[in-house]
């Protein structure tokens, strides 16, 4: 019998740097992305579709912030320089614009990064629902925003908890619908608005006419992570004024900036035959299980019709604790089923100190 397909949460956000090391330290120290599930060196041997069909080493880490969310991949080529944009990217343009962290306390998280001197261009704004919000730029380029959301997964004394989501720019909503909407399960408008808005004015091109449209899942989150995962959301936006083209236009995958937006799921072969279904067939597909070294699961992509890439991880196995042998396996637990919270809590002995 087919299993059914279920979006456990986002797993992760990709994030392409120049400096593995140095990036990781920065995203510890400031959004608390301090578990690590698993880091190893290897090849990305199946993702010729998208490095220029070439094989290509690098160094990669998940990180997680164990107040919930999704964690980051902190991804470096290391067979090659890693390549910045050659154009100034602007809210609208094709891509992953900013990735979503959430904030149990918005304004004391503001208060502390300011003394930490993080770039925040403006201040706290509303968006279009009224929630507060805020962005920042880390020292390689890249935008977060920081959005007020009280569900946190494990209290540990923080002001903010991981990746709740992405900013994603479209050429057209209604387009982008089957992925967003029907595969991930964003199937709530939280708002859709158009026009020049203000809490955007001091983004690049947020000072141009926009379309924004705030998606959520109306249906809780279910599978083994999904507690730690928590809530997300999508804001797509369509630039109505001007020309834009991808993010990674003329790059490759695991370049600078945000590579990819990664999804915990359940029910590959179910996924697989839906996804087909809808008109965006997987690019890659681990076909079984990969091996990180430590962590161990089926992976697959599919790319948004502006070519945005999607990720889908179905876990098999976790470590624990690596020198013991360890692990969390996965595969032959009810797949609706969230692990017991003593379980995904000793992810923190894996916490990384500085």
């Amino acid at each position: 019998m087919m299993e059914q397909k279920i979006i456990c949460g986002i797993q992760q956000m990709g994030i392409g740097v120049s400096n593995f090391g140095e990036a990781w330290k920065w995203y510890r120290q400031h959004f608390g992305m301090d578990i690590k599930v698993f880091e190893e060196e290897a090849v990305a041997e199946l993702m010729l579709p998208h490095t220029g069909g070439k094989t290509r080493k690098r160094r990669a880490a998940l990180a997680m912030n164990m107040q919930g969310g999704g964690g980051f991949e902190i991804w470096q080529h290391t067979g090659k320089t890693p390549e910045p944009q050659n154009f100034e990217v602007q809210v609208g343009c094709h891509g992953i614009f900013a990735t979503k962290i959430k904030s149990n306390n918005l304004s004391a998280l503001y208060g502390q990064l300011k003394k930490k001197n993080v770039n925040i261009p403006g201040g706290i704004k509303k968006d279009p629902s009224g929630n507060e919000h805020f962005f920042v730029l880390d020292p390689y380029g890249n935008y977060f925003q920081l959005v007020s959301e009280t569900s946190i997964y494990k209290n540990e004394g923080a002001f903010n908890g991981g990746v709740f989501g992405a900013v994603i720019g479209v050429s057209d909503f209604e387009k982008a619908k089957p992925v967003y909407c029907d595969i991930l399960g964003y199937d709530e408008i939280v708002y859709d608005k158009s026009g020049v808005h203000h809490d955007l004015a001091l983004l690049p091109g947020g000072d141009q006419p926009l379309r924004r449209v705030l998606l959520k899942h109306s249906k809780d989150r279910k599978g083994p992570f999904s507690r730690l995962l928590g809530p997300s959301q999508i804001e797509l936006v369509i630039s109505a004024s001007r020309k834009t083209k991808p993010i990674y236009s003329g790059r490759i995958w695991g370049d600078l900036g945000f590579i990819h937006l990664c999804f915990d799921i359940q029910g590959m072969n179910d996924l697989r035959t839906e996804c087909k279904s809808k008109g965006f067939p997987f690019t890659v597909d681990s076909s079984n299980s990969f091996d990180m070294g430590v962590a161990a699961g089926h992976f697959a992509y599919i790319e948004d019709p502006d070519g945005t890439l999607i990720e889908f991880v179905e876990t098999h196995k976790v470590p624990i604790i690596k020198k013991l042998g360890w692990y969390m396996n996965l595969k032959n637990r009810p797949p609706d089923k969230p692990l017991p919270n003593w379980m995904v809590n000793t992810l923190a002995w894996n916490r990384v100190k500085d």
